[in-house]
């Protein structure tokens, strides 16, 4: 990630793993500290390429995760610390989530910054 929260990806394609969730509330700590160890892990994984997270006051949240393949997301999946925190997170943190994954084909952004910048030179 880089430092404006935004992954810093190639150019499509690549797959996008989307875990929305509702936080139950309980153990803050805990969860903080297993959600930072998850991007520092999920990291090392081959073929992982960036990761955007946000979650709301109400609870609700969402971490995309961008792979260069569907292996790459079995490799993930199957890491047994990953399922770990997963067992947890159903047992201790979530009240309800879902996962999606996604082949993305097209990618485009805009960044205000960089406009104001271009336009100075």
């Amino acid at each position: 990630m880089s430092g404006n929260g935004f992954a810093e990806l190639p150019q499509p394609p690549y797959y996008a793993v989307i875990f929305s969730s509702r936080r139950n509330g309980r153990d803050e700590e805990g969860y903080a500290a297993a959600a930072r160890r998850m991007v520092e892990l999920v990291a090392t994984q081959p073929g992982f390429l960036g990761v955007e997270s946000a979650r709301g006051g109400d609870g609700f949240g969402i971490t995309v995760a961008y792979f260069d393949s569907e292996d790459a997301i079995r490799g993930w999946k199957a890491n047994a610390e990953h399922a770990a925190a997963r067992e947890r997170g159903r047992r201790d943190w979530y009240e309800h989530f879902e996962l999606r994954v996604a082949k993305v084909e097209r990618a485009y952004g805009w960044d205000a910054e960089r406009r104001a910048q271009r336009s100075e030179e």
